[in-house]
């Protein structure tokens, strides 16, 4: 008799578990929109809109044998998930794989993929019109879209603010530096260590007269703005503790098996676990691959024995366009900083496109 494995959510943890288990079981998948996402493209497909396309993975053909239920977990239990509709989906093993939510548009707003490319032509078109953009927030993601918009725009006068003092703090200094030094030749203005007392007046992405005030009192103008900061988990359906309870910043408590602790047949992936790193697609994947090898083994009746262990250091590729940024990579000796051509390979001109295209199928 073929058990059941309940996936809530097709981020790139949760597709990576259903995919690697749908012939092992009957794989249920519960997520509300039609396709994975690979939210890296977003920024590129908001300076180049040809790209869209590229960033989804439609459901309908990911699985071949899995069943996809087009709806929100609104809670889950032991045995299983109870959705929007007030269905209830019965599970021998529950894999919670909710990710994130992040500012548009470093993750787009709409469940269907077709909306979502509609938003990011639509603000394509803003952004293109627009002589002076502001992005409130230095981490990755501010960090990309000003490489993104300055590659296709060179002309455009791009400001980052941030109240941190530092550019990525905790890693290398060579990196960092590397990076303050590719953003000087870019013309991307960051400014660090200045805070705005209010957020402008007009919506994000929207073309139109943007001032914010610094906490010094300088007015600094733009002609549109992105917020670039603002993660929240995805972890409100958990919050009637039925399963588990969650950390102060939403998160599941796992074991180094990855199951949500106090149960041998509930999972967590990706950034709803309390897992001690930063919360990247990468990690999800890794997660994927223990979970996966850990319900595979027990559906055979064997013993879990998979184990995930975080690095001691951050990692990190930062493209700056297809042919600009840095990274650091793990090795033996510890992190060392990637030269630019390595993060344009692996990462930069394709976004991960292709590696995801192996796993998960074409795209739109």
């Amino acid at each position: 008799m073929r058990r059941t494995v309940a996936v809530v959510g097709g981020g790139y943890g949760g597709a990576a578990v259903a995919k690697a288990l749908e012939d092992e079981a009957d794989v249920v998948l519960i997520d509300p929109r039609d396709a994975l996402v690979n939210a890296a493209g977003s920024l590129r497909a908001l300076a180049r809109p040809d790209w869209a396309g590229k960033m989804f993975f439609p459901f309908a053909t990911l699985l071949g044998r899995g069943t996809v239920i087009r709806e929100r977990a609104v809670s889950v239990g032991p045995t299983g998930v109870t959705v929007a509709s007030g269905r209830q989906v019965t599970a021998d093993y529950v894999v919670l794989a909710t990710g994130s939510s992040y500012s548009y548009p470093a993750k787009p707003v709409s469940d269907s993929a077709a909306e979502a490319i509609d938003d990011l032509r639509r603000t394509h078109k803003e952004l293109r019109q627009a002589g002076r953009v502001l992005i409130l927030g230095a981490g990755p993601v501010g960090l990309e879209l000003a490489g993104e918009i300055k590659e296709v725009w060179p002309d455009k006068r791009v400001t980052i603010v941030d109240p941190a003092e530092e550019l990525l703090r905790g890693f290398e200094p060579e990196l960092v530096r590397d990076l303050r030094a590719q953003l000087d030749a870019l013309g991307i203005e960051v400014r660090l260590g200045t805070t705005v007392t209010s957020l402008p007046g007009t919506e994000p992405g929207r073309a139109g007269a943007v001032t914010v005030t610094t906490g010094a009192g300088e007015e600094i103008g733009a002609d549109i703005w992105f917020r670039a900061h603002g993660t929240r988990t995805n972890s409100d359906y958990l919050a009637d503790g039925r399963l588990t309870g969650l950390d102060a910043y939403g998160r599941v408590p796992v074991t180094e098996r990855l199951n949500v602790r106090g149960y041998d047949h509930v999972y967590a992936v990706g950034d709803i676990t309390d897992v001690a790193e930063k919360k990247m697609a990468g990690h999800a994947l890794q997660h994927a691959e223990v979970v996966a090898r850990n319900i595979t083994a027990q559906l055979r009746g064997e013993r879990p024995t998979a184990t995930y262990r975080p690095l001691s250091h951050p990692v990190i590729l930062l493209p700056l366009g297809t042919r600009g940024g840095v990274g650091q990579l793990p090795s033996p000796e510890g992190p060392f900083a990637a030269p630019t051509s390595t993060v344009s390979e692996i990462k930069g001109m394709d976004l991960f496109t292709g590696r995801f295209t192996e796993q998960f199928g074409p795209t739109l």
